[in-house]
């Protein structure tokens, strides 16, 4: 790693700031220059479009460039006072001229806003012999759900040994046995390899694929206290509509795992594709007996009907945006969709 990749580790450039702080713009570089030990050398320092940074030192007296100081056992102390001042000088425009990012790498820090985005979860830096290593974690019931490391490629790719960032989140093991065997997936690095995968964030996969696969991390943080479900409904097989005109509480097929005082939000499939009730749990474990008596007993749950909602008011492309991209059985309510329907609909109404 070069002094410049090292001092401007983890910022951004602010090019308003640059400008004010000397900088010259010149097609499509930046650039600066100072005298320096007296005006013996001159040090130039071009910045990009994309933050790269690069400095050179020349001799004014022969015009040449001063590389010395980039000898890592190099020796002297001019030589190491030639190099503590364009140290200097780069710590003063990173001071001046910087915004502080929690991550190295661009997809690292655009993931990490994401997160902040959906879950309004930050990264946590909880040990300080890895300062480049944060957590993230589900703030109700406080578990983990992804871990961002800065590593050295070697670590999990043999003959590597360039600086990356990567991210474990925590996935079944039949989906993970199947990722591995595409491009950007490797075996856990530091977890259990059973339960957690490493993905590699250097725009191998999308924004979008990333984000997806952190929702399913997510899940298994969620606390079982929110008793909230969503449950899926076809039109074709029962009108829901015709038995509520009787009464607002009807039976309903049961999951092994609702229980009374349970919220049930039923998903009504074409023509509608959207949420279209919530219920409340109020009987569980009534045994159901099929006409076909070739058929097994199962259970059903009696459910209480609590709110309508309008055709699209929680669409399934609502749905997608808090990470359900399917509703083919019973699942956990996010608590951040939760939110959304019953604090924000309820705000607009």
């Amino acid at each position: 790693m070069t002094i410049e990749e090292e001092i401007f580790k983890r910022t951004k450039i602010d090019y308003k700031k640059i400008c004010k702080y000397g900088f010259k713009k010149e097609e499509n570089l930046y650039k600066y220059s100072k005298n320096i030990m007296n005006n013996t050398f001159k040090v130039d320092i071009e910045i990009d479009k994309k933050d790269n940074i690069s400095g050179k030192i020349y001799d004014l007296a022969f015009g040449d460039e001063y590389t010395n100081f980039r000898i890592e056992d190099s020796t002297g102390s001019f030589v190491g006072e030639v190099k503590e001042e364009f140290k200097n000088i780069l710590k003063d425009i990173r001071n001046k001229c910087t915004t502080r990012e929690s991550f190295i790498f661009e997809q690292s820090n655009r993931i990490e806003k994401l997160i902040k985005e959906k879950y309004g979860d930050e990264p946590e830096f909880v040990w300080e012999k890895d300062p480049g290593c944060a957590i993230f974690r589900n703030k109700d019931s406080k578990k983990w759900y992804g871990i961002i490391m800065n590593i050295n490629k070697c670590k999990i790719e043999e003959n590597s040994t360039e600086e990356i960032e990567i991210i474990n989140i925590k996935l079944e093991p039949n989906e993970i046995e199947n990722l591995l065997n595409q491009e950007g997936f490797y075996p856990a690095y530091h977890m259990n390899k059973k339960y957690w995968i490493t993905i590699i964030l250097d725009n191998t996969l999308s924004d979008e694929n990333i984000m997806n696969l952190i929702e399913k991390s997510y899940s298994y943080t969620i606390s079982k206290k929110n008793n909230e479900w969503i449950v899926p409904a076809n039109p074709k097989y029962f009108d829901i509509e015709k038995a509520l005109r009787k009464e607002d509480t009807i039976t309903w097929k049961q999951s092994t795992d609702i229980k009374v005082n349970d919220v049930v939000y039923l998903y009504v499939a074409q023509p509608y594709s959207s949420i279209m009730y919530k219920f409340k749990v109020i009987e569980v474990n009534i045994p159901y007996k099929y006409k076909d008596e070739n058929l097994k007993i199962q259970k059903i749950m009696k459910i209480d009907l609590i709110t309508r909602y309008e055709k699209g008011e929680i669409s399934f492309s609502k749905l997608k945006e808090f990470g359900i991209n399917a509703v083919r059985g019973p699942r956990y309510m996010p608590l951040n969709l939760s939110q959304y329907i019953n604090n924000d609909i309820l705000i607009k109404k």
